[in-house]
């Protein structure tokens, strides 16, 4: 989703991840952007230093609202985190140069939910990218790793890429080919 009007001022000093580096940089106040996606509660901007990723966090430093990112779901009958929360929360990730979320891409490989010996529970995921120089990565990972976090009952979370196997467009959900246009 766009917003109507894409230009925009920043009202404050705001950290933001490089596209496609992942480098974390400041913007100060005053600078101005192009609003291109607002999708999974982050913004892909355009400035005259490239590509950035502002989370929705500091949605008010570009005049929308602030996100939201807390999560409506119960914890099974033991305390575990229920998996279709968890996946809800994958759902909305994004590689910030693709509309479609990393589940529909077909990058989540496995997610897995365990109790440790403290009677926490941790969520693994293994995933992985479109493309292994995306330097990406680690922020679409983090970004991942903070979205489960949100979801009661998980006390750890690990996301881990992976290149085994390889990333191919076969593995793009049915929706994400429609959203792509491969269909």
């Amino acid at each position: 989703m766009i917003p109507k009007n894409r230009d925009r001022t920043l009202s404050r000093e705001v950290t933001v991840t490089q596209i496609p580096s992942g480098e974390k940089r400041q913007l100060p106040a005053g600078s101005k952007i192009q609003i291109h996606q607002t999708l999974g509660g982050s913004y892909t901007v355009q400035t005259d230093f490239g590509l950035f990723r502002i989370d929705g966090r500091d949605g008010d430093a570009l005049g929308e609202a602030a996100a939201d990112h807390s999560v409506e779901a119960s914890t099974l009958a033991d305390g575990a985190p229920d998996p279709e929360a968890v996946w809800d929360q994958l759902r909305k990730v994004y590689d910030p140069e693709i509309p479609v979320n990393i589940v529909d891409l077909g990058l989540v490989y496995s997610m897995d939910v365990e109790k440790g010996a403290d009677n926490a529970f941790k969520v693994s995921v293994a995933m992985t990218l479109t493309a292994p120089g995306c330097g990406m990565g680690p922020a679409i990972a983090e970004d991942a790793k903070g979205k489960i976090l949100l979801v009661p009952g998980v006390g750890d979370a690990d996301v881990r890429i992976t290149w085994d196997p390889p990333w191919n467009q076969s593995m793009i959900s049915e929706e994400g080919k429609m959203k792509l246009g491969l269909v």
